[in-house]
């Protein structure tokens, strides 16, 4: 009979908080509402404790899913657990994380304790814990790097104390999967206690060994994998959610377990984390990339065409590529729309379906047919999208090479006011875009700004990707469009609108005070 491994997504904790990964509350919503589809069993929803943003996120996730875990970070303080059992009062099934380091680096300079106050501080944060929440684990930072005995003690201490899974990371992603195996093995069998509790892994990608070590640990008797969509994550990255699912099912023969992971919904998932975080995937990404069913060399394309399995160990249908079966273009019904978006693995409500079917005709008058990877950007775009602060109505630009460059633009105010604005730039996007700045009343700084094609061809959408800034804040934005300018344009609109409608719910939750929520769920006061 296959065991079940564990699968605990921390895409939204480890991974939004990478640099350049940020999203916004209603990208973080989407974004767990695609990982519930996706079948993890624990989801990781942030760090309660370090801003009231993240708080509120983490708040919102734990009221909307239901089909899995919802865990929250929390350092070993009493505050920080506060913070958590605050943000999980909604979860039908919360999990309060406690980190605490013992790396002898670690304990002498960040924490500044000796070994005993952290086994003393281990045991009584679990302790307290465990009065609110049933579901405690406990993750000894740094652990690869502590003295094993060591560990083990802390393990004991935490598992005697209450917890029911205990994390066991490479941090800083130091190991060779042999050792890191071999450690694995090890305090499984020198914890006590062990045998009742859940041992888990959390690997960092420094040395590209995350997946690598995850599977050696799987092998040596690891029960829970943390991961992350497309493997993003602090420095190099976390261990990648695709690669270890699909290698546990390809395998199933060698490893004899399995995860619950609906293998179909992985591509749609990856899409969507890469278009929230605006962080694009190389082409030869494993499992998810746009190599990784593609094939040029002529040997291969002729085996392919033979009999799959020559150079191919999973379908694109496995992890959710579809084939296509029905041309969309501008004479396309609703009917033949919606049935392509469940062949996707797409979903939207009645409302956004309803904005997306409208672009996707406009689309189709521009093009002969909309492939499927413009429907998917129209969907997620759609989805992930803040409400319109800002309307785009109308722009025009006039450059050329003996002239500066203008740029024209007419704004919609949520409250129904138009606002038009003309602005010189070095180029027809920079004075676009100072024209915005001038409208809204603030100039963001512009961290990031890239454009890409959806598809191939000439009138193929441009998608646009930017990231601006603003008094220590970070949003994205991202716009397709077949006009590479008007892309553009959605795409700064859009972090606008991200940031204002984040700045207008600061003030509003400021206005309002504190606004604690009495409790609910298995969270225990």
């Amino acid at each position: 009979m296959n065991r079940n491994v564990i699968i605990f997504d921390t895409t939204l904790r480890d991974g939004e908080q990478a640099p350049g990964c940020s999203m916004n509350l209603q990208e973080k919503l989407e974004v767990a509402k695609r990982l519930e589809k996706l079948g993890v069993d624990v989801m990781e929803a942030g760090f309660p404790a370090s801003s009231p943003g993240d708080l509120e996120s983490v708040r919102a996730i734990a009221g909307l899913v239901r089909g899995c875990v919802v865990a929250g970070l929390a350092r070993s303080l009493e505050k920080d657990i506060d913070a958590a059992r605050e943000a999980l009062t909604d979860a039908v099934s919360p999990r309060v994380h406690i980190f605490l380091a013992t790396s002898p680096v670690h304990m002498k300079y960040k924490l500044k304790m000796t070994p005993g106050q952290v086994l003393e501080q281990a045991a009584s944060s679990v302790r307290y814990a465990k009065k609110f929440c049933d579901d405690v684990e406990f993750s000894a930072e740094d652990a690869f790097r502590s003295d094993p005995d060591f560990v083990c003690k802390v393990f004991g201490a935490a598992l005697k104390a209450g917890a029911r899974t205990v994390n066991f990371p490479d941090t800083v992603g130091y190991a060779i999967p042999a050792e890191f195996g071999a450690r694995i093995k090890y305090v499984k069998e020198h914890t006590p206690r062990m045998e009742k509790a859940r041992l888990s892994v959390h690997c960092h990608n420094d040395l590209g060994l995350a997946v690598a070590n995850s599977i050696a640990a799987l092998e040596n008797g690891a029960d829970q994998v943390e991961c992350t969509i497309n493997g993003i994550g602090e420095r190099a990255g976390n261990a990648s959610l695709e690669e270890l699912v699909m290698a546990i099912r390809v395998r199933r023969d060698y490893f004899s377990a399995d995860t619950r992971i609906d293998s179909t919904q992985i591509y749609a998932a990856s899409r969507l984390v890469s278009q929230a975080t605006g962080v694009k995937l190389q082409p030869n990404k494993a499992i998810v990339g746009d190599n990784a069913f593609a094939h040029e060399a002529g040997i291969h394309q002729h085996g392919v065409m033979v009999k799959r399995e020559t150079y191919e160990i999973m379908s694109p249908e496995s992890i959710g590529i579809p084939q296509n079966r029905i041309v969309l273009g501008k004479h396309s019904g609703r009917h033949a729309f919606e049935v392509r978006l469940e062949e996707m693995g797409l979903s939207a409500d009645d409302e956004t379906l309803e904005l997306v079917f409208a672009q996707f005709k406009d689309l189709a008058d521009k093009k002969k047919t909309v492939s499927d990877r413009d429907i998917e950007a129209l969907v997620m775009g759609a989805a992930a999208a803040a409400p319109e602060t800002w309307k785009l109505d109308h722009w025009a630009v006039n450059t050329g090479s003996a002239l500066g460059a203008s740029g024209a633009i007419r704004l919609r105010h949520r409250d129904g006011e138009f606002k038009k604005l003309v602005s010189m730039g070095d180029g027809p996007v920079d004075a676009i875009f100072r024209a915005i700045n001038k409208i809204v009343g603030r100039e963001p700084e512009l961290e990031l700004y890239e454009i890409g094609a959806i598809t191939g061809g000439s009138s193929s959408q441009g998608e646009t990707m930017v990231k601006i800034s603003w008094e220590g804040g970070h949003w994205n934005g991202r716009g397709v469009s077949t006009d590479v300018l008007e892309s553009s344009i959605k795409a700064y609109l859009s972090a606008i609108n991200s940031m204002e409608w984040e700045l207008a719910s600061r003030k509003d939750a400021a206005r309002k005070g504190n606004t604690a929520r009495p409790p609910a769920g298995r969270i225990r006061r």
